[in-house]
């Protein structure tokens, strides 16, 4: 009978089937680039308000 391969084997086999990754391509996932992208520009506007505050409000 033949038994029935782990989870960690049959993921090693599928990983060893992909094509390799193109150069110059950091995100796999495109809803994850657009999260990661969002985040970056909203704390960088967050902070530019901050100092803005701190110039008006600041003595």
């Amino acid at each position: 009978m033949a038994r029935r391969k782990s989870l960690e084997e049959r993921i090693a086999d599928r990983v060893a089937q992909r094509p390799p990754m193109k150069e110059s391509k950091n995100f796999e996932h495109g809803p994850a680039k657009w999260i990661f992208a969002s985040v970056l520009v909203f704390a960088v506007l967050v902070h530019f308000i901050i100092v803005g505050v701190v110039m008006i409000f600041g003595h």
